[in-house]
């Protein structure tokens, strides 16, 4: 089972070296997030996974094969990725934009299919857009342009998806749609997700495998509540806190120390 790795993974932007020597292997079936401080190399290290950026030394393997020597067409059908904060041309509308995932599949002997269509429909209905498919995209609310968005991913058909941030600039209610939606595709398609989330209270209610990223490469790696604690909230991203317990879902609550409003308890009053 080898799934999607990366072995002495190396990334660097001119002579910055943003990802040193980095291995790490993504759990199958599952949702990972990476998390860490701003500038860290978490969307780096996506986009080498997709296969977006060409590492400086070492591979990004897909099931031991190594992704850069791979056809371009082959890699779209097995993984797909949704960047951070995508646009679409002005006036494409929904239906449209989610038919662009079934590009891989097309050649010159074989134009659009049937199975193309069920796809797209699928897709459509799986993120409950069927009703907005004429809707042009930049008419949408963030919360819909999103869905269109993941729903274009989605017509891939790929058994991995990789999503840079796919809650940036959504309101709480939108994120938790989003999530939900992710969530409910790894439940039941048992679809290979990889996410990168700045909310790390939100990141460990939705990962079964949290990576966090710190000096260029992985801190630590785990389940959220073998990984997270004050020490590593306080190596990762520089601040003090207490952590608890998330009260309807069991999961490590990050309550950040700062300046703020403090309510005191009054007597008799919980």
């Amino acid at each position: 089972m080898h799934g999607l790795q990366a072995k002495e993974l190396t990334l660097s932007y001119g002579e910055a070296i943003v990802i040193d020597r980095l291995d790490l292997t993504i759990p199958k079936g599952k949702i990972t997030v990476f998390i860490g401080a701003n500038g860290c190399g978490k969307s780096t290290l996506l986009r080498a996974l997709a296969r977006l950026l060409k590492p400086t030394s070492g591979a990004v393997l897909l099931d031991g094969k190594e992704i850069a020597k791979q056809p371009t067409k082959e890699i779209a059908r097995r993984l797909a990725i949704l960047p951070q904060s995508p646009t679409a041309p002005e006036g494409l509308t929904v239906l449209q934009l989610v038919k662009q995932g079934r590009y891989p599949y097309q050649t010159w002997f074989k134009q659009w299919s049937d199975e193309d269509e069920r796809a797209v429909a699928r897709a459509l209905a799986a993120t409950g857009l069927k009703e907005l498919a004429e809707r042009p995209v930049d008419s949408l609310s963030g919360g819909q342009r999103q869905r269109a968005w993941i729903a274009m991913t989605l017509a891939q058909e790929t058994d991995i998806i990789l999503l840079d941030e796919p809650t940036t600039y959504l309101d709480l209610a939108h994120q938790i749609d989003i999530l939900d939606l992710l969530f409910e595709l790894n439940e039941k398609e048992r679809r290979t997700i990889v996410m990168v989330l700045h909310d790390l209270n939100l990141a460990c209610r939705y990962a079964h495998h949290l990576v966090a990223i710190r000096n260029k490469t992985v801190y630590a790696e785990g389940k959220p509540e073998d990984v997270i604690s004050r020490q590593l909230v306080k190596d990762v991203f520089q601040m003090d806190c207490q952590i608890t317990y998330d009260p309807l879902f069991g999961t490590p609550l990050c309550i950040p120390y700062g300046k703020g409003r403090r309510i005191l308890q009054k007597e008799g009053v919980s």
